[in-house]
């Protein structure tokens, strides 16, 4: 899909300060930011779609490093190639990076300050119910599919993490390689 000059530094500025605002305001973690990025990129500005964005999280989770900086790359990516990761990554790096600056700056002071403490403590609650909805999210996007591999997957993930503290990379790799498995068989068959 090419883009105009125009429409892409528009994008480009759109990407970077989306990325920034999110990466700013967005406590808890990547998982958290995940969510949010979909509202933004999907719901809002319908740059890349649902089922593209159940992708980039399985990437973005699978790949070393911050969820969030890896969801950044794969969308800035998409939406404007490696000008847009640059951006996005830019965009999702300077709120941490400022913010762990400051705290480690003032360390000592946060670290006894009882208002800042309850201020953590409460946005845990919220953080909690965020990743609850991430969670809801994607697991009824897998459910809509009604592909019954697919289903059992997610539920047996679940099982074995859960239940019986099976590594998370153990699983992903297993899930890796039932993919790969489905899409060659999948593949050999179209090809008859």
């Amino acid at each position: 899909m090419d883009i105009d000059v125009k429409t892409k530094r528009a994008r480009l500025k759109t990407l970077f300060f989306s990325t920034l605002y999110l990466s700013t305001f967005t406590f808890g973690g990547g998982y958290v930011i995940i969510s949010l990025l979909k509202k933004k990129f999907v719901d809002e500005l319908k740059w890349i779609n649902n089922e593209e964005m159940l992708d980039y999280v399985a990437i973005a989770q699978s790949a070393p490093g911050p969820i969030a900086v890896n969801g950044a790359i794969v969308i800035g990516y998409k939406v404007c190639g490696l000008w847009g990761i640059f951006f996005a990554v830019l965009g999702a790096v300077i709120p941490p990076f400022v913010i762990l600056t400051v705290i480690s700056a003032f360390y000592s002071i946060f670290k006894s300050n009882q208002y800042i403490q309850a201020a953590l403590f409460g946005m845990k609650s919220g953080v909690s119910a965020v990743i609850v909805s991430v969670v809801w999210d994607m697991a009824a996007g897998v459910v809509k599919s009604k592909d019954a591999l697919l289903i059992a997957i997610m539920v047996i993930a679940f099982i074995l993490n859960y239940y019986f503290n099976v590594n998370a990379v153990l699983i992903i790799l297993s899930t890796l390689a039932i993919g790969i498995a489905r899409s060659l068989i999948t593949r050999r068959i179209a090809k008859r």
